[in-house]
């Protein structure tokens, strides 16, 4: 056959070659993915999909690669159709390429920026979670002073407690900083912390305890391993603020770097 090829290529590929150069037959690569969201969705149509979110908070210009190599596997996993998105929560207009051409090959995949997203969509929900995105998204014409304490009084009002309130004021702050906001702006978020029960706290910390020793220690140790691993290769975040963050101690950041090296 390797006599044969250049009569091949040129008579029956119809390739007129001017240089060859060898490579490796063997491509072998073994790859190991983890979404930060996978799930299969029934929509009310009735069609069924795999739906792929990555979260993104800086630019990654082999992103639309990564993203292929996600949909290869998942197709090919399911036997499903596969809808994919990145949201880009970074402070720096995306650069991220969100497709690839090459001949007879296309992909692509949804690109979606946060700070393109008016932030009284996300402040529609009852979730304290997802409130805090607002954070992120874009104020349009109004007072980012006013819009920032907006946020804040609406997280704290459906947070379950003076404890998780904290937590989720520390959240608005970490976020915060991936925009470019007047230090003026943000004080409303160390301002409304104060206004926060200590007592209370300690008797949500105390629930929280008792919840653990239930058998969810386990649970909850294997999930913030498994999200300070994902703000450690996403974000420029320091040790400290992840540990903030997720509510673990530095050394358990650092112990969880270590394992990822």
């Amino acid at each position: 056959m390797e006599g044969a090829l250049p009569g091949l290529i040129k008579n029956i590929l119809h390739i007129q070659v001017t240089h060859a150069e060898e490579l490796p037959d063997d491509i072998q690569h073994t790859k190991e993915r983890k979404p930060d969201v996978l799930k299969k969705i029934t929509e009310s149509s009735g069609s069924t999909f795999v739906l792929h979110i990555e979260f993104q908070a800086k630019n990654e210009p082999e992103m639309a690669f990564r993203m292929a190599d996600y949909f290869i596997m998942l197709l090919r996993k399911y036997k499903l159709p596969v809808r994919q998105y990145v949201i880009y929560i970074g402070s720096d207009p995306p650069t991220m390429p969100d497709c690839i051409q090459s001949g007879p090959m296309k992909f692509a995949y949804q690109l979606i920026t946060i700070s393109g997203i008016d932030y009284r969509i996300l402040l529609q929900s009852d979730h304290p979670e997802e409130k805090i995105l607002a954070i992120l998204a874009n104020f349009g014409e109004d007072n980012p002073q006013l819009a920032i304490s907006t946020i804040a009084k609406q997280v704290i009002d459906t947070s379950a407690g003076d404890f998780a309130g904290q937590r989720h004021l520390n959240q608005l702050r970490i976020l915060s900083k991936l925009r470019n906001f007047d230090p003026k702006a943000l004080r409303m978020l160390y301002d409304l912390q104060d206004l926060l029960s200590d007592e209370r706290d300690i008797l949500y910390r105390i629930g929280e305890v008792k919840g653990m020793e239930k058998g969810e220690a386990k649970a909850t140790k294997k999930a913030q391993e498994k999200f300070v691993k994902k703000l450690l290769r996403k974000t420029d975040f320091t040790i400290a603020e992840i540990a903030s963050l997720v509510e673990v101690s530095q050394y358990f950041v650092r112990k969880t770097k270590k394992s990822m090296a």
